[in-house]
């Protein structure tokens, strides 16, 4: 073979070689671009403002003045996918102290955006600002955020939902269109007032004046026939329905006439799809339900009004609120179809829902039940007496005393001066102290009304105590309601953590028996339980997020009165489990 054969072989082998590199760099700095865009993708910043101030609207017959979010009611509704940050700059431009809790947020390590008045934060002071800033890891579905200082979560609130990442889907089929469905509630007066005063009085704080959807009343209640929420769908099209239970104060069944929903979420957690005519849901709570629009073309009611569970014995709002779907073709003349409500005492009907639904197994964000526990907590529940000061009148409902309401015969008091996870984080004493009983000081019978003669046992003792606990613990946890005063259902919420609802039922929970009830395979997961009227629930968490973390009645009367405690989740090993320091805008006292 000649040289100058061999010599350009070598050039066209080289030239080769320089090309194969180009192509495979090409490649590579394509694929590095694809995965930053899919990084982008599923991890955005998403932005908002808050303009807190005085709104005037014309309900039931009469001009108010409200305090809102951005001129509406409800506030704006926030949508944000999985792996997203959310940043909202909140401006307080109405009157009163502030805060803006995001319900059912974990804040894995951002505590101090979770938003309870002193427990993260000192309040924003009217004329300031503060910006909640915090991560959205694992958790999809339906969501909401509200004021936590004072009564003013009765018309500062919102939806804030949670879509999967860019490239996942629902566990179930995709709807033809999602709608947020926001149950509230409207008083003809303002709401601070009206908490202030019952405080004041020592007893409970008047009853609502109409139940709202969507900020609307409908058209049972005087002067809102044209006040009444519209929904029109298409026949044949499958709907899903966020519902949010916003109200103060009461739990609430929810129905359409004519038309079964299918449950696919509770609490932004996937649950096995439940087939059913209602709904009930208490303060705090959402649910996630499918809507078929399967009848004839029409109209349809859908209307809400309290499952009351101390009937006859607590005051309540016993009106109905209604909205109504319109099928597309419907004529105007059409009357719509109203749905059977349930008796206001319908327990039987609010334990089969409460208690029939089940976690979606291997679904998105799916966490099994822990099976090691490694802090057991029996913590009774419910109303208490409190001595009336001296030289004050007093309304409560023993003479000489004042309403108030504990867990473990202890009533919590919010600090003043600085909040719990300032004290937490800097370690100032005198704050709160880390003594809440694991059980109640005496055992009785809980759920037997003849406590009530047994006078003493009726008063708290007031304190900011709180339960201490190690990173990554699990804490079992019986609520157990009484008697005292009235047998009830409350709801109670955990925030920081989802929860397992291990097992529920009435009377008094006996460890015996009741825990061969448990559920481990796939219980429920909630940050809110009805606990069944005259009943018990057990739940379990991980303590996997450092910081403080409220434990609280989410019926706004027993909230302001002391049915509340906290959690102090010590930091973990790692600066990746460690609670970081405050925000600079952080709010001061």
């Amino acid at each position: 073979m000649s040289s100058t054969l061999v010599l350009a072989r070598r050039l066209l082998s080289n030239c080769l070689s320089i090309e194969m590199g180009r192509l495979v760099f090409l490649f590579s700095f394509s694929l590095l671009l694809l995965a930053a865009a899919s990084t982008a993708s599923a991890a955005r910043i998403v932005e908002h403002t808050f303009n807190v101030q005085n709104l005037t609207l014309n309900r039931l017959c009469n001009r108010h003045v409200i305090t809102a979010v951005n001129g509406s009611l409800p506030g704006p509704t926030i949508r944000v996918q999985e792996g997203d940050t959310l940043i909202v700059h909140v401006f307080n431009k109405s009157p009163y102290n502030l805060t803006i809790h995001w319900h059912g947020i974990f804040q894995i390590l951002s505590g101090w955006a979770d938003g309870p008045n002193m427990v993260t934060q000192c309040p924003i002071r009217p004329g300031n600002k503060y910006t909640y800033k915090f991560k959205i890891i694992k958790q999809e579905g339906t969501l909401w955020w509200h004021a936590h200082a004072s009564d003013l979560r009765a018309t500062v609130y919102g939806a804030l939902i949670i879509r999967p990442r860019t490239g996942k889907s629902y566990p179930f089929p995709k709807p033809y269109r999602e709608v947020p469905i926001l149950l509230g509630e409207w008083w003809n007066a303002n709401v601070v007032d009206i908490q202030n005063e019952a405080l004041a009085l020592g007893r409970g704080p008047n009853i609502s004046d109409a139940y709202t959807i969507n900020g609307w009343p409908g058209d049972l209640y005087p002067c809102s026939g044209n006040q009444m929420y519209k929904l029109k769908v298409k026949q044949g099209k499958t709907y899903l329905l966020r519902i949010i239970n916003a109200a103060l104060d009461n739990q609430l069944f929810y129905k359409i006439a004519n038309h079964k929903m299918t449950v696919v979420a509770v609490d932004a957690c996937y649950t096995k799809p439940y087939v059913t005519d209602v709904v009930v849901i208490a303060p705090g709570q959402t649910v996630d339900v499918l809507l078929t629009t399967d009848q004839s073309i029409g109209s349809y009611y859908m209307a809400a009004r309290a499952y009351a569970s101390a009937f006859g014995v607590v005051q309540f709002d016993n009106t109905t609120t209604r909205g109504v779907i319109v099928y597309e073709g419907a004529p105007s003349s059409t009357t719509p179809l109203m749905p059977v409500l349930p008796a206001y005492n319908d327990t039987p009907t609010a334990y089969k829902f409460y208690s029939n639904l089940t976690v979606l197994v291997r679904g998105p964000h799916w966490d099994p039940v822990p099976l090691k526990v490694d802090y057991k907590m029996f913590v009774t529940i419910g109303l208490e007496l409190q001595v009336c000061p001296a030289n004050t009148t007093c309304q409560g409902p023993v003479n000489g005393t004042k309403l108030s309401a504990g867990m473990n015969n202890q009533s919590f008091v919010f600090p003043t001066g600085l909040s719990m996870l300032q004290a937490f984080f800097f370690n100032v004493g005198g704050v709160y102290t880390t003594d809440f009983p694991a059980k109640p000081p005496l055992q009785f019978d809980y759920t037997n009304a003849s406590i009530n003669n047994n006078l003493p046992l009726l008063f708290a003792p007031k304190g900011t105590k709180v339960t201490k606990l190690k990173f990554n613990s699990t804490v079992e946890m019986v609520l157990q309601n009484t008697a005292i005063l009235a047998v009830e259902n409350h709801p109670m919420h955990l925030h920081g953590f989802d929860f397992h609802v291990m097992a529920q039922g009435f009377g008094n929970y006996n460890p015996a028996t009741d825990s061969n009830k448990f559920n481990l395979f796939d219980p429920q997961m909630r940050n809110t339980i009805a606990v069944p009227v005259g009943g018990w629930a057990v739940i379990r968490f991980k303590a996997n997020n450092p910081g403080v973390w409220l434990m609280h009645c989410h019926l706004d009367a027993h909230l302001s009165i002391g049915l509340a405690t906290a959690f102090v989740v010590e930091n973990g090993p790692t600066p990746e489990t460690t609670l970081p320091p405050p925000p600079a805008d952080l709010p001061q006292c």
